[in-house]
């Protein structure tokens, strides 16, 4: 169904309920005379979840949304927007981390032909294709297709090719494109969760040849929870870029960027919130020697600096000490520290002003004054919660407690603050 099927007084509903709760309206609205409550309650919880994912589509008059569980499972706008500068950048041919310099985000859009051949609900194509001059959404269900074909042109698509067909099926008979993008469906035919590459369908490992022969680069958005690496090996070595893409500290999407000129060394993208941070993997270009755990107990007060989700999961930990200047504290622990603020470091940063060993007697010195805290654990034996009863403080607060293992084996708690912004480049201590 389409805004123009809809009677006036579904219309009407839409409108006088638009910031009510679904749930309740579910029940409240039933005998509603001339009301399909069904496609009414879609639309309300579908523009509500926009405003929070997806602000352009909330702000634009007369899109449908399709049912609550697509509008959930779709892109937000700011991992959207990313994608629209990674393709643009690629369509413009520039290097690794560098801006696209057309397109993407209102430019003038590049004389490329896009083609998406996973559709969905098109929260990834609505931006992507403002940097191409023809761009071709592919998607098997024909009532998504629906959708697109009445949002497009209100998102400032007028021009977008909307196809009805399987994504293997169109791809070996299109004609080349610029930049192919895939976001494979992640669920069995039974609705069971998948992640590995050759569960999902399309299956991108089973196309990589016929990818390769029809674009110059294919775009695939893979599941945050795969391992990169093994996701890389999978598609057999046409792999040049990685990115992990978090949003607020939160990783979103995996995207992997094949080419046929693809060789070592591996370019690989962190992102959080916009902001890039690059390593390279393989290949014959040195990399920095390896940064040696602290020794012993460190003395406060020290900065410690946790990486940020994205870097978490790319698991460059070597090379980040050494391109900021800090140490490990231990090999398995994922936080770092040093006498000067890490200024610019891609993640938090706190200032450690006690370290407390596990007994009662430190503990009880540590927790003086302290009756809430905010708890965080790594490579360490309790979890953050049995941590958070034993040391019965509530959550919040402007202290941070870290349990962790140092280098020597010994289970230790710092407690932090937040390091403030625009710290002198001095020593502590």
């Amino acid at each position: 169904m389409t805004a123009e099927m809809m009677s006036a007084e579904t219309a009407r509903f839409v409108r006088e309920h638009a910031g009510d709760d679904v749930r309740r309206l579910a029940l409240k609205g039933a005998g509603q005379g001339g009301v399909d409550l069904p496609f009414a309650l879609d639309q309300i919880a579908g523009r509500q979840t926009a405003r929070r994912k997806l602000p352009l589509w909330a702000a634009t008059e007369g899109i449908v949304y399709p049912p609550r569980l697509a509008m959930e499972q779709c892109s937000g706008e700011p991992a959207a927007r990313y994608k629209a500068r990674l393709a643009a950048r690629l369509m413009a041919g520039g290097a690794p981390g560098a801006e696209a310099g057309c397109g993407g985000e209102g430019g003038r859009p590049a004389a490329g032909r896009l083609v998406d051949l996973t559709g969905g609900l098109g929260a990834d194509f609505s931006f992507m294709a403002r940097g191409f001059s023809h761009a071709v959404y592919v998607e098997r269900q024909e009532s998504l297709c629906r959708l697109a074909r009445h949002n497009l042109p209100l998102l400032g698509l007028p021009g977008a090719e909307v196809v009805c067909a399987d994504a293997a099926s169109y791809l070996a008979t299109m004609p080349p494109a610029d930049v192919v993008f895939a976001d494979p469906a992640r669920r069995d035919s039974h609705g069971g969760r998948t992640y590995a590459i050759g569960d999902c369908t399309p299956d991108l490992a089973a196309l990589r040849g016929l990818l390769l022969a029809k674009a110059r680069f294919a775009v695939a958005k893979l599941s945050p929870m795969l391992d990169w690496r093994k996701a890389v090996s999978d598609l057999g070595g046409a792999v040049a870029e990685v990115h992990i893409v978090a949003v607020a500290n939160e990783c979103k999407d995996l995207l992997l960027v094949m080419t046929a000129g693809a060789a070592p060394p591996l370019r690989l993208a962190c992102a959080n919130d916009g902001r890039q941070e690059w390593f390279t993997v393989g290949g014959a270009e040195p990399q920095p020697p390896a940064v040696a755990p602290v020794e012993g107990e460190p003395e406060p007060p020290f900065f410690l600096c946790e990486p940020n989700a994205a870097l978490m999961k790319a698991g460059c930990f070597g090379r980040l000490a050494a391109r900021y200047g800090l140490a490990p504290l231990a090999a398995n622990s994922h936080l770092f520290c040093s006498r000067r603020p890490a200024a610019g470091f891609p993640g938090r940063r706190f200032v450690v002003d006690a370290v407390a060993p596990m007994n009662k007697k430190e503990l009880k010195k540590a927790l003086s004054g302290v009756d809430r805290a905010n708890i965080a654990v790594r490579n360490f034996p309790l979890s953050a919660p049995e941590l958070r009863r034993r040391l019965k403080v509530s959550e919040g607060g402007s202290v941070y407690i870290f349990a962790t293992t140092l280098a020597n084996g010994s289970h230790r708690l710092l407690f932090c603050h937040r390091a403030p912004d625009g710290l002198h480049d001095g020593l502590l201590g």
